[in-house]
């Protein structure tokens, strides 16, 4: 009996270790240091490109065991700055993000698959305009280590392309324009 209760207690202890590993970092969005952008093309002819400039989120990393990862983010929607104020008015609006109703957009991964030292698969549940999608998007490992103020951080970057009218926005921009590209570069600061 005290045999398998000596092996109970070390079993929960391995596990338990191997959960502190795994260290928890917060989006760097005090420094400005994490960027969620976006492109669309405009008629087919160019790119108009903007951003989300309010946004928050989490990660779990752990280099020895990044299969491991997990990654939640938040979007406050009304933060959409593509550098035009009526467009921006637009896009706030029903015909595309509706954030009256939709003020958050968020992304909770189910999903870390490393492939090689830098880059992986991540999978998760995005919901955007009160739709919510498994997506799976590449990103790379951009790199970690020690800030020069003391703190230890680690930067991936991501890219997406959504469907619109996956997401309940059928608003007609011309057949050039039926998808939108998500870049996500996120730094996080282990807390």
């Amino acid at each position: 009996m005290k045999k398998r209760i000596v092996s109970a207690i070390l079993a929960t202890g391995l596990v338990m270790s191997g959960v502190a590993n795994a260290a928890e970092y917060k989006v760097d969005k005090a420094g400005a240091h994490a960027f969620i952008n976006f492109k669309i093309k405009h008629l087919g002819y160019s790119w108009l490109t903007g951003r989300f400039n309010d946004f928050d989120g989490k990660f779990n990393y752990d280099k020895n065991k990044p299969n491991d990862s997990k990654i939640n983010i938040v979007i406050n929607t009304a933060s959409i700055d593509s550098n035009h104020a009526e467009r921006d008015k637009h896009l706030r609006g029903k015909d595309f993000l509706n954030v009256k109703q939709f003020p958050k957009a968020t992304f909770e991964s189910t999903k870390y698959e490393q492939v090689s030292d830098t880059e992986a698969k991540l999978t998760g549940l995005l919901e955007l305009n009160g739709v919510k999608r498994t997506i799976t998007f590449p990103v790379e490992k951009i790199g970690e280590g020690k800030d020069p103020w003391g703190g230890y951080r680690v930067g991936f970057s991501g890219e997406t392309s959504l469907k619109l009218k996956d997401f309940g926005i059928d608003y007609n921009l011309g057949p050039a324009s039926t998808h939108v590209t998500l870049e996500l570069h996120i730094e996080g600061i282990r807390l």
